[in-house]
């Protein structure tokens, strides 16, 4: 049915249909992926957003629902940014940022749409010095899965996304860790960063955290299912 709809000519459908048998994740066949009610552009090469992480946009949208200022870290397709500007509505100054210049290219034409800013670079080093000390909202989609983990994944994330989006190093938190020293200097007073996890990396999580100086605290739901720790830089906390 999505692979109809997406094309209406019978040639094209069927040409669809043979890539998505011969492995191809299905969004990567239509071109896109739904998240947070919107229709997110996904190229080759770029991490398909999953539906769990629309938890972190909703535990970041009822924390800061005034946000003004947003940054989405190791953002892939901009999803995450783009559905908290969507959501945030105008004058929300959005932020988004990948070292894979890949990513940065499919997040230019989900981000720019809404008035964002895509930036090419290593984590915190990729965003504009003025944004310090000033991030309501910081969503870390961080790689996380252990390294000597990459091979069990399934084939569609396996052989056809970028390992770089993927590889957490060798427990998994090698990236958030990096993200969770840094961030209290970005974050504004009260500023919330988000970061999703899995059950058995979420003690680590939350010291990472508690280690940067941040209130830590842990966000579950159930049904999608999915982890999300969340640090709050107190106000007259570190800056």
């Amino acid at each position: 049915m999505i692979l109809a709809a997406a094309d209406g000519d019978p040639c094209a459908v069927e040409a669809m249909a043979a890539r998505r048998a011969a492995g191809l994740p299905l969004e990567l066949v239509v071109g896109w992926a739904e998240f947070g009610g919107r229709r997110i552009v996904v190229e080759p090469g770029v991490f398909v957003p999953r539906r769990r992480t629309e938890f972190l946009v909703e535990q970041a949208l009822a924390l800061a629902p005034d946000a003004m200022v947003v940054v989405d870290l190791c953002c892939g397709s901009g999803a995450v940014g783009a559905a908290l500007a969507a959501a945030l509505g105008g004058g929300v100054d959005l932020h988004a940022a990948d070292i894979d210049p890949a990513a940065v290219r499919c997040a230019r034409r989900n981000v720019e749409s809404l008035g964002g800013h895509v930036h090419q670079g290593d984590l915190f080093d990729a965003l504009p010095a003025r944004l310090r000390g000033r991030v309501d909202i910081l969503a870390a989609n961080v790689p996380y899965v252990p390294s000597d983990e990459i091979a069990l994944l399934p084939a569609e994330a396996r052989d056809h996304e970028p390992r770089v989006a993927l590889d957490g190093g060798t427990d998994g938190l090698d990236v958030l860790r990096r993200v969770a020293a840094r961030a209290p200097a970005w974050l504004a007073p009260n500023g919330r960063l988000l970061i999703e996890t899995s059950p058995h990396q979420t003690p680590g999580a939350l010291t990472a955290l508690t280690d940067a100086g941040l209130h830590a605290e842990l966000a579950v739901c159930e049904d999608r299912p999915a982890r999300v720790v969340i640090g709050t830089r107190r106000a007259g906390g570190a800056g």
